[in-house]
């Protein structure tokens, strides 16, 4: 008779207990990733794409598949070299690799990028798990959230998310120099992650923890030209299409820009102290002024904050201020911010309310654009419901931002710092002291007090939040 050594009732080794929960996650992504590509059915199997107004009735309308003949890839054209495109180098590469795949057929070109963004998808959502730290359950929103899988495979988004998680990811494991390279590559796909690296710039700041932060940049600054460069050396034309596109586009769907300047605001006439704000000749000037606004906001709330707020919390504010200022905002543009949204405030109540109203604008811009089909209006929705859930999404957006900037100022109502825990995607910045802290003299008060994690030394006075 032989004597069992191992204990069943034992404890999993460390490793594979926090590997539990990224089997059932990756599934339920592909689950969401399943249930996005069956959303598009009428689209897809039915013929909705060839047939007008179907795509919007049906609520299954992509930019994917008319783009391919649209960006010329039909003809066989490659992105920028023969033809410009109004994407950065990021997604044209993806844009070239489905073309090569799809054999002139723009379903089959679907299919091939459906694929890729529903693996962009799963991995998305295994990286928020791992950025989550204790909380990987969390990534849930991002696998399985309503307003995901209404907008997956709407345009290439997925893709930046998933560099730019990874490149988060590398940053909160110590490797600066990978967490670059991901960041500059999910830039060079969509350019919302420029943001992140203010948020690492403001917690380096506030840390003195320069040397990471500049391998970071270093990193950024050479995988960005890696990619560009060719590029713009072989069509420099074709290259600088998307920023030239960027500058010179006006206010369009979803953006309060594009409310702004309708005169009828909600069955009245647009107040005339704020006609300005409908100026489409200062358009990009005011769209820049108030994100400079807002981020300069979030910079000082960084430097203020009785403790150094977390890098998902300032990385969710600072995207969430891109957003809203941007001069256009399109549905998709929700799976930008869902992960940060999640990792920033985990609490499930205010989420579920920005869900609603991202799924309430989802419908309501298909049925709004109906109305912009001649003979159609009637099957459509006129300004004031869309305006209506416009709105509602801007406001649940900013009750969240509210949220996290509450939860910063009175960091022991973060649920993901209880426990001692301090920042578990910070890399660098987790546990860090306080090296600069904006001080106002009748806000000072002595004695030493716990910051960033630990115990600050030699006495030094402590700001209250402001």
């Amino acid at each position: 008779m032989t004597t069992r050594t191992t204990n069943d009732s034992a404890p999993m080794p460390g490793v594979a207990a926090r590997s539990v929960p990224y089997l059932p996650l990756g599934l339920l992504a592909g689950l969401g990733a399943v249930l996005a590509y069956l959303w598009k059915y009428p689209c897809r199997f039915g013929g909705a794409w060839d047939g007008g107004i179907g795509q919007y009735t049906h609520f299954c309308y992509t930019d994917i598949y008319p783009l391919f003949w649209a960006e010329k890839l039909n003809e066989g054209k490659v992105p920028y070299v023969d033809y410009p495109v109004e994407y950065p180098v990021g997604i044209g590469g993806i844009m070239e690799f489905a073309r090569r795949l799809a054999g002139g057929d723009g379903v089959v070109f679907y299919d091939v990028t459906v694929v890729l963004m529903g693996l962009a998808l799963v991995a998305g959502v295994l990286l928020t798990a791992a950025l989550a730290g204790r909380r990987p359950w969390d990534a849930l929103w991002y696998a399985i959230g309503p307003a995901v899988i209404l907008c997956a495979y709407i345009n290439w988004d997925l893709a930046a998310g998933a560099l730019a998680l990874g490149g988060l990811l590398a940053w909160a494991r110590n490797r600066p120099w990978l967490a670059g390279v991901l960041l500059a590559l999910s830039v060079a796909t969509k350019f919302y992650p420029l943001m992140f690296f203010g948020a690492l710039f403001l917690l380096t700041l506030r840390t003195a923890r320069w040397v990471p932060f500049l391998k970071t940049v270093a990193g950024a600054a050479g995988a960005w030209l890696l990619v560009n460069v060719p590029i713009m050396m072989v069509n420099f034309e074709g290259w600088q299409r998307f920023y030239a596109f960027s500058s010179e586009r006006g206010a369009d769907w979803g953006g309060l820009w594009f409310f702004f300047q309708k005169t009828q605001w909600f069955g009245h006439d647009r107040p005339e102290f704020l006609a300005f704000l409908g100026d489409s000749e200062k358009l990009n000037t005011m769209a820049m002024a108030a994100l400079a606004v807002l981020l300069l906001g979030v910079a000082v709330l960084a430097l203020v904050a009785p403790r150094r707020p977390r890098l998902m919390q300032l990385c969710f504010l600072a995207l969430a201020a891109f957003m809203i200022t941007n001069k256009v905002w399109s549905p998709q543009y929700v799976l930008w911010l869902v992960p940060f949204a999640v990792l920033a405030r985990p609490r499930w109540g205010a989420l579920a309310a920005w869900q609603v109203a991202e799924c309430w604008y989802f419908f309501s811009i298909w049925l709004y654009l109906i109305t912009q089909i001649p003979d159609q209006a009637s099957l459509g929705i006129g300004d004031d419901p869309y305006f209506l859930s416009v709105w509602a999404r801007l406001l649940t957006i900013v009750v969240l931002m509210g949220l996290v900037v509450w939860e910063i100022l009175r960091p022991e109502h973060d649920v993901v710092r209880q426990g001692d825990v301090d920042d578990p995607s910070g890399g660098p910045f987790d546990q860090a002291e306080d090296r600069f802290v904006l001080r106002r003299a009748f806000l000072v008060r002595g004695g030493s007090e716990e910051r960033g994690g630990s115990e600050e030394r030699g006495g030094e006075a402590q700001p209250e939040p402001v």
